[in-house]
């Protein structure tokens, strides 16, 4: 049985956090290497990773150390057709998984149980939901066998409590042979493929499962990844890492080779300080993931928040908030958390208003952002790739790849002093309070 890992997407929707989301890394491993042990853990072992022109190398590098995998370049425009078409020559057996949903092993265990107990041509998992998901959901009839896959059908039409993730399983070839007769103007070839095959008489047989589930679509997903993997992994330090006999260490902390935690820092679990990452003194860091090479000034408290590699950050203020690689703070700059109103805070993206669902949320920034001294960034704001928050700027709306935005002089105006400084009003005013404290 082979596992088919579908790499070959784009994440438009992860902007301005550009960077492939499979290639993240969670606690040392990227995603891809942690969906490969997920399936390990059930006794599967030989693998295809499918990607596309722009990350197929990146791929065969992060699990170059992986035995049993086979790499495909993905073509064409079809979505998850085109992807499945480039594989199109297997013989065996298989199961499809989308990377992007982030479930337990227990989901391969329950489609591969229905696998060796049944004779159904096609398996798939059904993750059992308690409000509305906005996807594809299941229309199932008494023995759980699919009727059809309808695709988002709002709240209150949902034919069953079943989303369609994409842990699917397939005997034989049948599945290729619909593909390549389907056609559609979208990119949805691959569900109208199933939808036609259920019509013509095959039977499909739907799993349930009501485990972790978690799709990455938004960069705020990337906190529920962060603590799902936090709690899966057991704390540790490293002996390849230094930490001060006056630093503080609570909870589930895992430090990283070559990591560095100086004087009166604190870090309270759950957290992840990657390789070679230096915590300074007096710094705060707390239920947050570091990736690698990271650097943490004095006085900086860091919470609820996943950051990238090679980040550098001075007397900040970083909350709840999800910064890619190679970012650097000038001193006092703050990124807020949190509206006045204490409403839920809601992001731009593709020119819609998206709720996060959170009261807290922070800042998003692309890679190689730069912020100058006493910048303050609002909640839910983003910053793209390659920009720069100028010194003083309390940026309110989002700024654009390549931009730096800059607080005018002209804004400003120079007068004469007219305020007088009366010294011995001062002196008396200090004298009065050390005789109330005698």
């Amino acid at each position: 049985m082979k596992v088919v890992f579908l790499c070959g997407g784009s994440s438009t929707r992860m902007y301005p956090i550009e960077k492939d989301k499979f290639l993240m890394n969670f606690l040392g491993k990227t995603l891809i290497e942690r969906q490969i042990d997920a399936a390990k853990e059930t006794g599967l072992s030989e693998f295809i990773v499918i990607g596309n022109t722009k990350n197929i190398g990146k791929l065969k590098d992060a699990l170059k150390h992986i035995k049993g995998i086979e790499f495909f370049s993905r073509e064409g425009s079809k979505g998850m057709a085109d992807t499945m078409l480039a594989i199109r020559a297997i013989k065996d057996d298989f199961i499809v998984v989308n990377p992007n949903d982030i479930f337990d092993s227990s989901a391969y265990k329950k489609i591969l149980a229905e696998y060796n107990t049944s004779d159904y041509e096609c398996y798939m998992v059904g993750y059992q939901v308690k409000d509305y998901f906005p996807g594809g959901y299941l229309s199932v009839n008494e023995s759980n066998e699919l009727k059809e896959i309808i695709e988002k059908p709002g709240k209150g039409n949902e034919p069953s409590n079943l989303v369609n993730i994409v842990i699917h399983l397939f005997r034989g070839r049948k599945l290729f042979e619909y593909l390549q007769k389907t056609k559609s103007d979208k990119d949805d070839v691959y569900e109208r493929s199933i939808d036609r095959m259920v019509k013509d008489g095959i039977k499909v047989k739907v799993v349930r499962y009501d485990g972790f589930w978690k799709a990455v679509k938004y960069p705020w997903d990337l906190f529920q990844i962060m603590e799902y993997y936090f709690e899966k992994s057991e704390a540790g330090i490293s002996k390849k890492a230094k930490i001060s006999r006056k630093a503080t260490i609570e909870g589930k902390v895992i430090i990283d080779d070559g990591a560095k935690i100086l004087e009166n820092a604190v870090i309270r679990g759950p957290c992840y300080i990657g390789k070679n990452t230096i915590i300074g003194n007096n710094s705060l860091i707390w239920n947050s993931h570091l990736t690698d090479n990271c650097v943490v000034g004095y006085g900086t408290e860091i919470k609820h928040s996943f950051i990238g590699n090679e980040c550098w950050f001075h007397f900040n203020y970083v909350g709840d908030s999800v910064i890619s690689d190679k970012c650097s703070f000038g001193a006092g700059t703050k990124l807020a958390n949190l509206r006045f109103d204490e409403k839920t805070i809601a992001v731009n993206v593709k020119g819609e208003k998206i709720a996060t669902k959170l009261d807290k949320f922070g800042s998003i920034f692309g890679e190689k952002c730069k912020c100058g001294i006493n910048s303050s960034i609002m909640p839910g704001i983003k910053v793209g790739p390659n920009s720069i928050v100028g010194s003083s700027v309390c940026l309110t709306e989002d700024l654009e790849r390549d931009k730096i935005i800059i607080v005018d002089k002209e804004s400003y105006k120079i007068s004469d002093n007219n305020i007088d400084f009366d010294t011995e009003k001062k002196k008396r005013q200090v004298q009065n309070f050390d005789l109330r404290w005698e």
